[in-house]
């Protein structure tokens, strides 16, 4: 099986872990982020890269990258919505509006932007049909301390994942979402770095291509089964349990 799906946040983490594994399987990959270099650098010479420099918070440049994306190959079967930001940590009444407002922006607002353009290509294009993947979080479900504007914006994440599965039946559109725990990105290890600093014990982490792989099982069921939710963790981190 082989598709087009846009990636977006594809120059770092998550987003780059899935952009190589969909371009080594021979997939036409439309890699979104605002560093273009980074872009190049995460595609290599794969054939089938399409770099596409953009900030998902801008509604023009990403209609006109799905536009682009859809134009070159001829239809758009899958989005990866992955960007997102991760603020820094402090107590709600401590967080600069600011960065509320920034987490609001990228995380939230970025996320519609994207699935909006996506849903309304795949609703048109013939066949119509597609699936809309969305990168929520652990924090989806349960925080971590001082996490609020993250925190906040990833439940509504899974209220936008619920919307799109809703509306897109009649469409053939499926949406779904995969909550990560502490796949080991950037983030994760500034987190164990911080930890380690402080003597802490690090948190458990995985190999982020592990991932990668759970999102291409999601993106290539056939059109008559969806995962809704996937919780793909690190075995030992402490989100199961009391307190």
């Amino acid at each position: 099986m082989s598709g087009t799906i846009l990636v977006t946040g594809a120059s770092s983490g998550i987003g780059a872990a899935v952009a190589r594994l969909f371009l080594d399987e021979g997939w036409q990959v439309g890699l979104l982020a605002r560093r273009g270099a980074a872009l190049r650098a995460v595609a290599g010479d794969a054939p089938g890269a399409h770099i596409l420099p953009g900030d998902v918070t801008k509604a023009e440049a990403i209609e006109e990258a799905v536009a682009r994306l859809a134009g070159a190959t001829g239809r758009l079967d899958v989005l990866f919505n992955n960007a997102g930001v991760f603020t820094p940590p402090g107590l709600p009444d401590e967080v600069p509006l600011a960065e509320w407002d920034r987490a609001i922006d990228v995380n939230l607002r970025g996320m519609v932007i994207a699935a909006r353009a996506a849903f309304g290509q795949m609703r048109r294009q013939t066949p119509s049909g597609g699936r809309i993947l969305n990168n929520g979080s652990i924090s989806a479900h349960s925080p971590r301390e001082g996490a609020g504007p993250y925190t906040v914006t990833k439940h509504a994440v899974t209220g936008l994942t619920r919307q799109l599965a809703l509306d897109g039946r009649p469409h053939g559109i499926a949406a779904g979402q995969i909550d990560i725990g502490n796949a080991r990105t950037g983030i994760v290890e500034g987190i164990a770095e911080r930890a380690r600093a402080a003597g802490e014990p690090e948190p458990p982490s995985f190999d982020v291509a592990e991932a990668a792989r759970a999102v291409w099982h999601m993106a290539t069921l056939p059109a008559e089964a969806n995962v809704l939710n996937m919780t793909l963790m690190a075995t030992r981190m402490p989100f199961v349990g009391r307190g």
